[in-house]
């Protein structure tokens, strides 16, 4: 425990002395990973061990870490797992990351044990590989050695992900394939109030528009009057999409709405309380769920598989995953590729031909369905050869091949490439969305240490260099270079929270807290400077 009673301490030394023990917690958790090595080491396959007679149901040697890892002896890692207060599973996974690490993924665990990296987010990146082959975990291991602590454990998921697909496209594509099989539509349980759950496991082009169709839906509600909170609204919409007439009437309605206004920022009074509290998205540090962007709630937490989803209260039965087709429905035999390529044709036909002769009974509305802005980051030799990995902003990295399902049969418009190099700026506070655009793209999550909140056309834009309003301020200070994305709650820190934030000359942001530790922001992630004791201090 503590020498001293730590209510006694100042806010710098609660800091100096939680940042001591984080590092000591780090040097415990690779000695404990070394620990494990050697444990596995002394209980090896029983089969190997000379003299040892196999017995039906006696100890047997599992590999625990994949492709290229030894056998243990299996009744050891209970043991294990005793002595360090972890289940046997829970003892079997960890034992099998360490091996992993060590065998498959040498330089990540180099990397660990010369303190650059934390040792359970390597531990994660060597769980996601656990069914690769060696090869591929070579490339994976190649790939992240270098970044494993300086991005959050979310953007580490998605270059996981990613890394995984380009390591072993074959077994990708085929993963792909299966999923793909297990889609459908499932109505839960209703409740008392007469409320049911519906879970959807669709393609991820087909949920984008579901979820911009039920938006402009309730943005058409609240045009005629309805004041119920968004939420409720897009329930509504749910039930307005069974009448294909009336929904073409709103979606004409909300039409107008389909380009949303440039927010304009509003200050915040200093005993206004912000709802953004203080981690509400932060991924970087918790192990449990967190909230999300309620709009993509069904695609950051998938639904319960089919085998397990809620019974529900109708007779209507659904084919899940593994089950057999009931008594008179005939199982599928699938399309080969000639079919789909016809099918997508007509469909394209008939889309086209509704757009420019769509009709109400008789009568020509010109409405259309909603529109969706899609930024997809895509490389020459990708679009070239129709193979690699692409990134769908909002939804993470997504396999080329599955582009076309993506984008479906829309009518798409494709608009010209921005290039980020050139700076753009005017004389005005306001921010226009030009800019706006341009910033987004430039910094896909926001320029906080260790932020995790994804840039949107909502993202507070905040003046690097403070605005000066009087006619004596100078020129285009508001620019590409003097603004940065920051949610609500970063922005507040900086405003009210005695923090400062640098531009420096590579275009990275230094900032300093309140205290004086200090962090390096660029597009690699977030790095912690040196800080000499000196200036750990209250500003």
């Amino acid at each position: 425990m503590f020498a001293c009673d730590v209510t006694e301490l100042s806010a710098a030394e609660t800091l100096a002395s939680a940042a001591r023990l984080h590092e000591q917690r780090n040097r415990t958790d690779v000695e404990l990973l070394e620990l494990a090595l050697h444990f596995a080491d002394l209980h090896p396959d029983p089969a190997t061990v000379p003299g040892h007679e196999t017995v039906p149901g006696g100890e047997r040697g599992v590999v625990y870490g994949g492709p290229g890892c030894p056998a243990v002896a299996e009744f050891a890692v209970a043991e294990f797992g005793a002595v360090i207060g972890r289940s046997t599973a829970s003892a079997a996974a960890y034992l099998g990351q360490a091996l992993a690490l060590r065998h498959r993924l040498p330089r990540i665990l180099a990397q660990v044990r010369s303190g650059h990296a934390t040792a359970w987010k390597a531990c994660t990146i060597a769980t996601a590989c656990l069914t690769l082959s060696e090869q591929a975990a070579a490339i994976v291991d190649h790939e992240l050695a270098g970044i494993v602590d300086t991005v959050t454990p979310h953007r580490i998921a998605n270059i996981v992900r990613a890394a995984v697909w380009r390591a072993d496209p074959e077994a990708a594509q085929a993963a792909a394939e299966t999923n793909a099989k297990q889609r459908g539509v499932w109505p839960g349980r209703t409740d008392e109030h007469g409320t049911t759950t519906l879970y959807i496991k669709a393609a991820t082009g087909d949920i984008i528009r579901l979820n911009t169709t039920l938006t402009q839906l309730a943005d058409a509600l609240a045009d005629l009057g309805d004041t119920d909170p968004l939420d409720q609204r897009r329930a509504k919409a749910i039930g307005l999409l069974t009448d294909p007439d009336l929904t073409r009437e709103l979606l004409a309605i909300a039409q107008h709405l389909t380009e949303p206004p440039t927010p304009t920022p509003q200050p915040t009074a200093p005993d206004q309380v912000s709802p953004d509290e203080p981690g509400a998205d932060d991924e970087a540090d918790r192990d449990g769920p967190h909230p999300s962007e309620p709009a993509f709630d069904l695609l950051t937490e998938p639904p319960p598989a089919p085998a397990h989803r809620p019974n529900s209260n109708t007779n209507h039965h659904h084919t899940g995953p593994g089950e057999a087709p009931s008594a008179g429905e005939a199982p599928g035999a699938g399309m080969d590729a000639a079919a789909r390529r016809e099918l997508a044709q007509k469909l394209a036909a008939l889309k086209q031909h509704a757009h420019s002769n769509h009709t109400t009974g008789g009568t020509g509305t010109g409405s259309r369905p909603a529109r969706t802005t899609l930024y997809v980051h895509i490389t020459d030799q990708t679009l070239l050869t129709g193979g690699g990995i692409t990134r769908v902003e909002r939804f993470g990295p997504v396999y080329a091949a599955r582009l076309q399902e993506l984008l479906g049969h829309d009518q798409i418009t494709l608009k010209p490439v921005i290039d980020l190099n050139n700076k753009i700026s005017v004389d005005a506070y306001e921010i226009p969305r030009r800019i706006r655009e341009h910033i987004k793209l430039t910094h896909p999550v926001e320029q906080f240490p260790y932020g995790t909140a994804e840039t949107t056309h909502n993202t507070d834009l905040d003046h690097i260099q403070p605005y000066t309003f009087n006619t004596t301020g100078p020129p285009d200070q508001t620019s590409t270079t003097n603004l940065t994305p920051l949610r609500r709650y970063s922005h507040r820190v900086k405003t009210h929270g005695h923090w400062t934030v640098d531009r420096l000359n590579d275009g990275a942001l230094q900032w300093t807290t309140k205290h004086g530790y200090k962090f390096r922001v660029d597009h690699t992630g977030t790095h912690p400077s040196p800080t000499s004791p000196d200036d750990l201090e209250v500003r």
